[in-house]
């Protein structure tokens, strides 16, 4: 990670401008956001090369001429835009605000989930709590609620937990099965994507997800649909609760975009029961996206993003972890690390965890 280790290479009044761009940043993201959503940057891009005016816009929009005037200058502005002879054309960025799929959903998941409980970030901060939360409900966290979202939010949230989850899946499968386990225990399976790609991996593989009752009642009606019912079951257990039962025998246990759900402290108790009902023969197996693991320094800048989402909206209590804090936690439960592999997908890093002997 060659980033963040020297101060940046940036002159006096570039970097006053800089400053500038942050003092205004909720602004340009909803002028970024509603030149999506009006279409605008689609009506300039199909004009190719010749671009168009904004009378050639404006006839082709349900917004007024002044109001598509001043989204479009500061589209200038942003660098989305540039403008000679009347005529509009996408610059590089904006083409990538208008194709990139990764750009799209995260815009998306900060402007349905993130955008107005961020406003409390301060209060979230001081008092460890999700304070940010209250925009959807009177919730303490918001994982059991995610059925009860507004279903732009839920769907919002969805796409960007899945996003980068999927892009890890096809290098991920053939890992996960070169030691052939007969029983995967999925913490935290959620919907049951993971465990629906097992099922079509290996036809033979029997999968129990563990998770709390309002996300296992989706995961159990998809694995209906499936067709996989007989083979991927549910495990109810709420994991901070110690009274709660937790399933062992597994061959190998698997959590995905899952311990970044929680503190340090809580990382620490659910590695301790996961390791509690492992056998010598089983394994843990870890993927995260760590900012100190990314290969580029935009990976790095959207995990340390993300942690800000966990603060003042998800939990209150926990981040998108340094791989070094994540290491220490998996030798304080008992566990080592047999293999540590990183680039996987989106940025994703797969440590494959045993008990010590």
């Amino acid at each position: 990670m060659p980033f963040y280790q020297s101060p940046k290479k940036i002159g006096a009044f570039d970097a006053k401008f800089e400053a500038q761009k942050i003092a205004f940043a909720p602004i340009t993201f909803q002028v970024a956001r509603c030149l999506l959503k009006f279409n605008l940057l689609a009506i300039i891009d199909s004009h190719g090369k010749t671009g168009c005016t904004l009378q050639q816009i404006t006839a082709q929009s349900e917004l007024t001429e002044y109001a598509i005037g001043v989204l479009v200058d500061m589209g200038l502005s942003m660098g989305l835009l540039w403008h000679k002879d009347e005529h509009y054309h996408v610059d590089k960025i904006g083409h990538f605000l208008l194709h990139d799929r990764m750009a799209q959903i995260n815009l998306n998941f900060v402007q349905d989930i993130c955008y107005q409980g961020l406003y409390d970030l301060d209060e979230s901060l001081k008092l460890g709590k999700p304070n940010g939360l209250k925009v959807f409900g009177d919730w303490q966290t918001i994982y059991p609620t995610l059925s009860e979202l507004p279903e732009n939010a839920k769907k919002s949230w969805f796409e960007f937990d899945h996003y980068y989850s999927d892009h890890a899946f096809p290098v991920l499968l053939p890992l996960i099965f070169k030691h052939r386990p007969a029983m995967i225990v999925d913490i935290g399976g959620n919907t049951g994507k993971w465990a629906f790609a097992c099922t079509a991996f290996d036809t033979q593989v029997k999968v129990t997800i563990m998770d709390l009752p309002g996300q296992l009642n989706v995961a159990m009606a998809n694995a209906v649909t499936h067709g996989v019912n007989d083979r991927v079951t549910g495990f109810e257990c709420d994991l901070l609760d110690d009274s709660t039962p937790f399933y062992g025998g597994g061959d190998l246990y698997w959590m995905s975009q899952f311990l970044d759900c929680f503190s340090d402290e809580q990382i620490l108790t659910i590695l301790q029961r996961t390791a509690a009902n492992m056998s010598k023969d089983s394994e843990l197996c870890i993927l995260e996206t760590y900012w100190d693991r990314q290969p580029f320094e935009a990976g790095a800048y959207c995990v340390n993003a993300t942690s800000l989402y966990f603060t003042a909206i998800a939990n209150g209590n926990s981040r998108m972890y340094h791989s070094k804090e994540m290491l220490k936690l998996i030798s304080q439960a008992g566990l080592y690390v047999d293999e540590d592999i990183d680039n996987i997908g989106l940025g994703h890093t797969l440590l494959r965890c045993k008990l010590k002997p």
